[in-house]
Parts: structure tokens; sequence; C-alpha cells
């Protein structure tokens, strides 16, 4: 218990070290405050465990422990009711995927971070920091969690050859037609607009997240033809994990945590996981702190041990997903006796290529989201609103 508690003591005075006298953006803390003894958390399923889906999987214990703030959390559904959730003021921060991060800094829920008060984030992979989506005007408006990508999960009885594209899902005599599993999000319309990015390149797609009229309105066509094979659309991870368990859905969006759920409780499993060769969109979570956090210093003090070696190595193995640092990728190897060793190789952590054609989630705007201050795209609020034309909802 010593050796592992001596790391965190180091980290708290490295945090308080960092705090005198530190530079910071305008609007982010300049010193460290005390631990209040709450943290309130809006989070991502899976995002803050505290051993009740495996023992090992306990990285909110230790945290609570050596900083005394207490941690409680509220589960999102999807990235607009986060939006929604921490606009309420009640919570001190969030994991945010980038289709909501632009939005929290728009609407000025969250606040820019002061890095030099979070040690650990030396540590990250420099692919992962002054990230569009949550970087603005050269200021971080938070803490890389992880990265990943959306995949499909397939019943192998169904598809005994894997796939090795999206067709499962969008073609009409799809041996899986009606038992379709969707991400039931508005953000799932920049999936269609992959679709069309390969299948209709006449359209001029370029940015799946930022579309015109005519874009937009054939994104939408083709999610309602895929609406009439569509078994099920999910919104939480448990749901598919339900519905590909028991064999009710035979194809869909998925990520890796769910297969990985799915798997570890029955090995025999007839699901199988692939990235399609198109590509396909992901997520590229941020740790934000709101900007009224009535516990801002339990708040750093999470993101600082959200980078840190061990919580970072273990929350990305049970979600499944690619940690931010190498430091954290050489803890996963050690971790359980080497149980997880190769964690980081099979999630690409250090393998940009991989990500390469991964379009990680990003805010629709009516500006483009570009340099020309365009106003032709269709803004988060239109997408919202198809999406539930679209499952009815």
């Amino acid at each position: 218990m010593r050796r592992l508690r001596y790391p965190a003591i180091l980290a708290g005075f490295a945090l308080f070290v960092a705090g005198c006298g530190s530079s910071a953006p305008s609007g982010a803390l300049t010193q460290l405050p005390a631990a209040e003894g709450d943290l309130n958390l809006v989070i991502w399923v899976g995002y803050a465990e505290k051993g009740e889906n495996g023992a090992e999987f306990d990285w909110v214990t230790k945290f609570e422990n050596d900083t005394g703030c207490k941690v409680h959390t509220t589960d999102g559904i999807d990235s607009p009711n986060m939006v929604s959730l921490i606009a309420t003021g009640q919570y001190d921060g969030v994991s945010a995927s980038g289709d909501a991060t632009l939005r929290m800094i728009a609407a000025g829920t969250v606040a820019p971070v002061n890095t030099a008060l979070i040690p650990n984030y030396a540590d990250v992979f420099s692919g992962l920091k002054g990230q569009p989506h949550n970087t603005v005007d050269g200021v971080a408006y938070g803490t890389p969690h992880g990265r990943g990508a959306n995949l499909l999960l397939y019943n192998t009885d169904t598809f005994p050859t894997p796939p090795t594209s999206w067709d499962p899902i969008w073609d009409p005599s799809s041996p899986a037609a009606g038992k379709i599993s969707i991400y039931n999000s508005s953000i799932y319309i920049a999936d269609a607009a992959m679709r069309l990015m390969n299948k209709n390149p006449e359209l001029g797609i370029t940015d799946p997240y930022q579309l015109n009229d005519a874009q937009f309105a054939a994104a939408i066509d083709l999610l309602k033809e895929q609406n009439k094979i569509v078994g099920e659309y999910w919104g939480y991870s448990s749901d598919q994990i339900t519905s590909f368990g028991s064999g009710a859905m035979l194809a869909g969006t998925s990520w890796q945590y769910q297969y990985n759920f799915i798997k570890g409780e029955n090995k025999d499993a007839p699901v199988g996981v692939i990235k399609p060769a198109e590509g396909t969109t992901g997520w590229s979570d941020t740790w934000m702190i709101a900007k009224n956090a009535a516990h801002p210093g339990c708040m750093y003090r999470w993101m600082n041990w959200m980078l840190s070696p061990e919580a970072n190595a273990i929350a990305t193995i049970y979600f499944g997903e690619a940690p931010v640092s190498q430091k954290a990728c050489d803890f996963a190897d050690t971790w359980q006796n080497g149980a997880y060793k190769g964690h980081c190789d099979s999630y690409h952590a250090t393998d940009e290529s991989y990500f390469s054609d991964v379009k990680f989630w990003s805010t629709p705007r009516a500006d483009c989201n570009d340099a020309n201050d365009a106003t032709n795209c269709k803004d988060v609020d239109a997408w919202i609103e198809a999406w539930a034309t679209i499952t009815g909802a």
C-alpha cells in the first residue's frame, strides 16, 4: 500500500509547486485550491469505475483515499444530454466528446484549464494536445481521457465470414435486416455523411460534421432508408450489450467496450467487431471543468489523476480505448501480472496512421467550422431536429 500511495503523494506535491506563481489563460485557475471534499461529475458510463463491474477495475477509490474528494457521478445518455446537464451548474466537470465540447465552450459553461497545475499533462501524446475539438485560440479547455473508433459489431453466426465494410448496416438486403442496432444520437448523421463520401463523391462532402443543405438532405434521406431495417436505436451501452448478448440484434454501430463486455461474460458468445475499410467516426473525450465548479480543487486533482499512468491505463483497458501516454501504455503492459500486455498495440495508441481515417466527433456549426466564415452549414440544432424525425422520438 505504501508503495502504491507514494507516487500520489509526489503528484500532490508537484501540483502544489506548479501552482505557485504559474501563468494561466484568462478564466483559468492560477493556483490549486485545497481539496473541497466532494466531486460531482457527468460521465460516459464506464469512465469512473469503483469495482462494481470487476474488483480490479477501480480507479475511484484510490483517488478518494489520496485526495479526500468523494466522487459522485451522473451518467450521460448522449452528448446533447451532457451539454444540458453541465449547463445546470450542478456539476464540477464532465467527460465530453467532441460533439459537445465546442458547444460547452461557446455557451461559457466550461472554463479554460491551466495545464501547469496538471503535471501529468506533460506526458500526453502530442497527437492529443491542442486539438480543434477542445482548444480555442491556443487555449486548452480540458485534458484528454482517451480515444477510440466507432466499430461494426456483428453476429458471427450470421456473418461467418467477417465483413470488411459497413454494408451490413446499410444494405436493405443485409442478412441482419430488421435486427440492426444503431447509436441513438444526432451525431450519427455523420456516419451517413461518411457513407456518402464513399458512395456519392459528387456531393463534395469533405467533413462529415459540416454539411451544407444538399449534403445534409442526402444524409437524412439515407438515414430514412436505413430506418426501415433498423431493429433498435441504443442509447446506453448496456442496452446494446443485452440485445447482442441475447441474439436479438445481429449487426450495428458499436464501441469496443460492448464487445469486451459481452466476451467477458461469455467467451463463446457469437460476436465479432471490426473497423471497416472505409474508415469510421470516433471519439476523443475530454475532461472539462465547469466554469463555476463548486469543487475546482477536486476537479483539477481528478484531471491530473486521470492522466496518471495507473488510472489512465486501467480506465482505458476497462472501456476499450487507446491510452493517452506512453507511461500509461507501460503500466498497462505490467498490470495484473501482464494480463493486458499489448493493450496499446491493440488500440493503436501510438499509431497515428490508424486514426488517419477516423473522423472524431465534432460539433456541427452554421459557420462550417472553417477559416472562411461560411454560414451555409447545418448547425447542431438542425441535426437534433432531423434525428428526432428519423427515429420518431
